[in-house]
């Protein structure tokens, strides 16, 4: 029961994809090493749940009464998250190590960045920041298990940042009313307080939106890159109408979307 409650708080829907989109990305640069891969996949896995442990510890007393948080329902002690947290942060970069040092070099800003938003930039208007930092880096990371490490090219930097950040702003549409309750001024937040729900809804939009137009004209086979672009336009204006945790589920399925197109179209990402 313990171990269940343990998975349910590293927020396990989010780790799972940001893992597998990662490795994806890695697979269609051209890493073909199933060894590899695996490593690659339980380092980008544990540090994508050490963010997740971090944050249910860190919002443990804003969490409270919420059923669906086991540390702040008392099935968890705070202890053994924050050791969950870092030791899946250690394994992280053990194992990322042990492949290659520019591996983890790699890793850093995109476990770094979730780190500060729960260790505070959360609360300010640097939130959107950690989303990029946390996001940017990942077209790098994928690279980093290529020979030679080559640099990704920078418009596959440019859309994982966008991607991040869209991804910041439909995150917390279910919390705008209790984050402005709590006092938390982070970008989104901030937005709000100019244009209401709805703007930051809009931004949200354009910047998920703009990521997918920066993959496209590198996805090649243009009749199935202009059919993944309608999909994607679906996908975004479904998810800045709905409510609840579904706007971040559908911005993680338009990243998904975006590789799986350049994945398949054949795309140079170096």
């Amino acid at each position: 029961m313990t171990a269940f409650a343990l998975v349910r708080a590293g927020h396990p829907g989010p780790c799972l994809a940001i893992t597998a989109i990662t490795v994806l990305l890695a697979a269609a640069a051209g890493a073909r090493d199933a060894a590899t891969l695996t490593a690659f996949a339980v380092a980008v896995l544990a540090g994508q749940f050490s963010i997740g442990w971090s944050n249910d510890y860190a919002d443990a007393k804003r969490d409270v009464g919420r059923d669906d948080k086991p540390l702040a329902a008392g099935t968890l002690r705070p202890s053994t998250v924050l050791v969950a947290a870092l030791v899946a942060l250690v394994l992280a970069f053990v194992v990322a190590v042990a492949i290659d040092p520019v591996t983890a070099l790699w890793l850093l800003p995109v476990v770094g960045g979730g780190w500060a938003y729960n260790a505070g930039l959360k609360a300010s208007g640097l939130s959107g920041l950690a989303y990029v930092v946390g996001f940017g880096p990942i077209p790098g990371l994928a690279t980093s298990l290529l020979p030679g490490h080559p640099l990704p090219r920078p418009w596959a930097l440019a859309a994982a940042s966008l991607l991040g950040l869209g991804a910041h702003f439909v995150n917390v549409l279910p919390d705008l009313d209790s984050d402005r309750a709590a006092g938390v001024r982070g970008l989104p937040q901030l937005v709000a307080r100019r244009g209401g729900e709805r703007a930051v809804r809009v931004v949200a939009l354009v910047l998920l939106l703009g990521a997918s137009v920066l993959v496209a004209p590198h996805a090649g086979r243009w009749p199935l890159t202009a059919g993944g672009l309608v999909l994607v336009v679906l996908l975004g204006l479904f998810a800045v109408r709905t409510r609840g945790r579904t706007p971040f589920r559908l911005a993680l399925a338009i990243a998904a979307l975006d590789v799986v197109l350049f994945a398949l179209g054949g795309g140079a990402l170096t």
